[in-house]
This record gives structure tokens, sequence and C-alpha cells, in this order.
């Protein structure tokens, strides 16, 4: 009886015997640090959210602007945008909030919009929240600045 090579049973591998080392087998990072793959961590905590009125500085031209206060329980879904309670044009004066863009009331055309436009309406697609989280991995991110030297 002849048995061809896709009717072999495949060497059985336990994966959770592996070394998951900060690197995995082919040398790429990982996350889990060390722990195996089927192991239990503790969670890391929630970074802290830096509230501030002074805006970050942007690393590069066309950078989003970063959010300065908590956003946790806003509602941004396709009838309600919390944001535009304070930073749409008609609020800002009451909130003391800055204005979006004026380029957050152009269709894809440039055309001028009465509201928002369906394009920029969520909000958090672009822009986070400002914490003082730690980078998970090694950056070498070099800012515009600094490359224009």
């Amino acid at each position: 009886m002849e048995t061809n090579a896709v009717s072999q049973p495949a060497e059985a591998v336990d994966y959770a015997s592996v070394d998951q080392g900060t690197e995995s087998g082919d040398g790429i990072a990982t996350l889990r640090k060390g722990l195996p793959i089927d192991g239990e961590f503790e969670p890391a905590r929630m970074p802290v959210t830096v509230e501030s009125s002074e805006p970050r500085k942007r690393e590069y031209p066309m950078q989003p602007p970063t959010i300065p206060h908590k956003i946790g329980g806003y509602e941004i879904n396709l009838n309600v945008n919390k944001c535009m309670s304070c930073h749409g044009r008609s609020r800002i004066e009451e909130s003391g909030a800055k204005m979006v863009s004026v380029t957050h009331y152009q269709d894809r055309d440039h055309q001028s919009l009465a509201s928002i436009s369906a394009t920029r309406f969520f909000c958090t697609q672009c822009h986070v929240v400002q914490t003082d989280a730690k980078p998970l991995v090694e950056n070498d991110f070099v800012d515009m600045d600094k490359l224009l030297k």
C-alpha cells in the first residue's frame, strides 16, 4: 500500500513548549517577552491621560493634533459625535474649545459644507488622547525639524 506526502500525518509540535523569548524563532521581536503562548500575564496598567491646555508638538507635517483631555464615554457613531458639542463651529464661543480645522468642513473635492464632512466625522480615526504611555518597542523616529538640519 502506497501513501503520499499529503496523507502522512504532520509531526505534532507542542507550541507551548517552544521558547517564546523576546524574539521568536525567526528573530522577530514579540510583545510577550518570554511568556509562553498559553501563559497568562498581568495586564499593563492603563496609561494616564495627560491633560494640557498647551498643544503637543507635532513631529511631521499634516500630523493630526493629539486630544489634550479625557474622552472616555464620548459617544461617536453614525448619529452622534460628542466632540462636536464643544469643537463644532457653532459651539466654540460657548465652550472655549478650539474649532476643528476648516478642512473638516470640506468634501473630497474641497467644496465647503455647512456641517462636518462624513469623511471627517469619526475623530478618533486620526486623533488620539495624549497619555504617559511608554513605547512598547524601540523607536528610532526622527522628527522633521531634525531631518531638515
